[in-house]
């Protein structure tokens, strides 16, 4: 699988604790300092550990000037769709566009039913994440003079209406895996976000080549869809692991899932400043020069 050419971004994936509720903020204000583009925090609206994503998100796009900000990735069963359309434009225009719609079908049944949401089987989760990109693009298509009616089997808006209009484009990237989730990447999404360490090297390349085949068969270009990938490690030479071991060992792993495995943004999942730090001054400049002489585009 090779490079589709894009240009890199490295980012901080960071835990919304909140019994140490300024921690998330001080390394979301740290990585914008180190120069990452983005930073992103899980959502689990069931789990009183962590706070609220959204909340989180619009604090930090308000305490920051120039990183991105997402939720890796938003709980859909628990944030209903057309409230969530309506709230990314009015995050996007607060920011000064620097926000991105991290979505995810749900997973955690017992804890989406617990706060009130439906138990979904996992084909039903991608039926019903599909409707909700839909209702999601049709209130931000305020060019669109008609109202939003879309009748489905897990949504129903009759008679909304439309935008704002997104000052800036407001990207939908999915949490996903699984082959009818990649397919949805491919027909819909504007980005694929999986993690390293739930998916081989093999499995993750396996997954571009069917979104690229279904991005083709819809139409869309595959270049357009962003590859991000979660990944976590450590600076421990004595390990034996994924992303374990030197800076040095780190920028070649890195350099390979960018050149072969055609990812182009890589999420630090870490909530040690250290780390950041590290990753930031010692692997990020490397990746990027091992990179960039190959792929021909800046990065």
């Amino acid at each position: 699988m090779p490079s589709y050419g894009r240009p890199l971004s490295f980012g901080a994936n960071i835990t919304p604790t909140s019994s140490t509720f300024d921690r998330p903020v001080r390394l979301a204000l740290l990585s914008e300092t180190l120069g990452y583009e983005l930073v992103t925090f899980r959502d689990q609206p069931y789990n009183p550990a962590l706070l609220d994503a959204w909340t989180l998100v619009a604090w930090v796009a308000a305490r920051t000037e120039r990183v991105h900000i997402a939720a890796n990735v938003l709980a859909l069963p628990l944030r209903p769709p057309a409230i969530l359309a309506r709230a990314a434009i009015s995050l996007s225009l607060l920011s000064g566009g620097r926000f991105a719609l991290g979505l995810g079908a749900g997973g955690a049944w017992d804890g989406i039913e617990s706060m009130g949401g439906r138990r979904l089987t996992p084909g039903e989760g991608v039926q019903a994440l599909e409707e909700a990109v839909a209702i999601i693009r049709s209130v931000w298509d305020a060019g669109e003079p008609t109202l939003v009616n879309i009748t489905g089997d897990y949504y129903e808006i009759s008679g909304a209406r439309r935008g704002p209009l997104p000052p800036h484009p407001i990207p939908i990237w999915i949490g996903a895996h699984k082959p009818k989730m990649l397919r949805l990447i491919g027909r819909h999404a504007d980005g694929w976000l999986p993690a390293l360490s739930r998916a081989t090297p093999e499995e993750l390349t396996a997954g571009n080549a069917l979104i690229d085949d279904t991005a083709r068969a819809a139409g869309r270009e595959p270049r357009a869809i962003r590859r991000l990938l979660n990944i976590e490690g450590s600076f421990d030479p004595a390990a034996d692991a994924p992303l374990t071991g030197t800076s040095a060992q780190w920028t070649r792993q890195l350099a390979a899932l960018a050149l072969g495995g055609g990812f182009d943004t890589f999420l630090l999942t870490t909530d040690d400043a250290d780390t950041i730090r590290q990753f930031a001054e010692e692997v990020v400049p490397a990746v990027r020069a091992a990179v960039e002489p190959q792929t021909g585009e800046p990065t």
